[in-house]
Parts: C-alpha cells; sequence; structure tokens
C-alpha cells in the first residue's frame, strides 16, 4: 500500500469536496475554487468530512497515481484554505521589483522594463525592492509563475546576479584567474 496514498484526506469547516462520476474533483473554499479531473484508475471516496483513495491492483503505475492523486487531492485543499506562496529574491545593481496596480514591473538590466500581469487567482506583493512574493491558491500556477519571473534573468555563477528563489542556493565559480 503506499505510504502517501493511503493517508485520508481531511476536508476543513467551510471547504466542500464534490466528486463527480468520472472523477472530477470540484473544491471550494474561502480562497477559490479548483477543479480537476484524474485519472479513472484511483477510486476516490467521500465519507463524512475525509476523503479516501483505493487504487483497483497493484501495478506499477497504479501505485505510483495513487500517491500523486492524494498529494494533488491534499493541495487543492490546502490551496483554498491557507493559499501557497514563492518568494524571490533579486540580485545585482540596478535590479529591482515594483507594483504598477496588479501588474509587476521588473527593470532587470534590459532595455525596457519587463511587465508581468497576475492571472486570476495570483497576486504579487513587493515588501522591499529586491523581494516578490507570488501568492495565489493554485500551487501549480504559483510554482510557474515563480519560474517564469526566475527565467526572465536566471541567477548567474560568477557574482549571483539575477532573480532566484529565496532558499535557492547559487554555486559560485571563481573568476578568471590574474596573471
Amino acid at each position: 500500500m503506499s505510504r502517501i496514498g493511503k493517508l485520508p484526506i481531511t476536508i476543513p469547516a467551510g471547504v466542500t469536496v464534490d466528486i463527480a462520476a468520472d472523477n472530477t474533483v470540484t473544491v471550494k473554499g474561502p480562497k477559490g475554487t479548483l477543479t480537476q479531473t484524474f485519472n479513472k484508475s484511483i477510486t476516490l471516496k467521500k465519507e463524512n468530512n475525509v476523503v479516501k483513495l483505493e487504487r483497483r491492483s497493484d501495478e506499477k503505475r497504479q501505485k505510483a497515481l495513487h500517491g500523486l492523486t492524494r498529494s494533488l487531492l491534499n493541495n487543492m485543499v490546502h490551496g483554498v484554505v491557507t493559499g501557497f506562496e514563492k518568494k524571490l529574491e533579486i540580485n545585482g545593481v540596478g535590479y529591482k521589483a515594483a507594483l504598477d496596480g496588479q501588474k509587476l514591473v521588473l527593470s532587470l538590466g534590459y532595455s525596457h522594463p519587463l511587465e508581468v500581469i497576475p492571472p486570476t487567482g495570483i497576486t504579487f506583493e513587493v515588501p522591499t525592492p529586491n523581494t516578490i512574493i507570488v501568492k495565489g491558491y493554485d500551487k501549480q500556477a504559483v510554482g510557474q509563475i515563480a519560474a517564469q519571473i526566475r527565467e526572465y534573468r536566471k541567477p548567474e555563477p560568477y557574482l549571483g546576479k539575477g532573480v532566484k528563489y529565496s532558499d535557492e542556493i547559487i554555486r559560485r565559480k571563481e573568476g578568471k584567474a590574474g596573471a
């Protein structure tokens, strides 16, 4: 039995989970609504305020889907209750971020500022010009937007300039040897 897949998912107060016949799950909570269709080989059962998952066989693919489905469903429940966030740091002379209404405006050494328009359910916070916080209730969307912002100017290994995750460690390289 999958150690992750066999764990039940407790549904907190104020959250509704609807399971359709085609394994489409809709989770509604105070932060928003998420919908996702899961593989039919995993059976989802809702009893009282607990969702349990069962697989039909012990094939390798079924075992992998068992844990994956449970993790995705748990992330949906967690997201509509508390939400997710990713923190990014900007390093470099003249590199900075600012908010213009909902838009994020980045100055990353290019000849023009870069504008990032948040999709539905995503918000940006800029507590300091060198820090960006991406918040939302969909874990996949938060991670995707944070990765796109990082992609504009990845951290380089010599001086460490660029956009990096706050918990990311940049392996630094030694510069050119002087003669």
